[in-house]
């Protein structure tokens, strides 16, 4: 038997105005014709996003690969690692560690 989906989204309004008037999950559940877990999820949801915002912490927008990286910028990478190296085999050198 194939699971009946319910888009919570769509009952927003309605959730919010019946959770302010004092009205429990079940009763919310009952009157919308959803599951008591839906309900709690969605509660849920929307006080860790007004908690985030509260606090000044926002989901990352970013997603997927990284951009690709152009040969060139491998190359002076590379070479910026070498120039770093061989400061660092020069100090070790004066200091007397090598």
């Amino acid at each position: 038997m194939p699971r009946k989906y319910t888009h919570v989204k769509s009952f927003e309004t309605q959730i919010i105005e019946m959770r302010k008037e004092g009205k429990c999950r079940r009763e919310i559940g009952e009157y919308l014709g959803l599951s008591i877990k839906q309900i709690e999820n969605f509660v849920t949801r929307e006080n860790n996003k007004k908690r985030n915002q509260e606090v000044g912490v926002f989901p990352n927008k970013q997603r997927g690969r990284k951009p690709a990286v152009t040969l060139a910028e491998y190359k002076y990478e590379n070479k910026r690692l070498k120039m770093e190296n061989e400061l660092l085999r020069d100090f070790l050198y004066l200091a007397g560690r090598m």
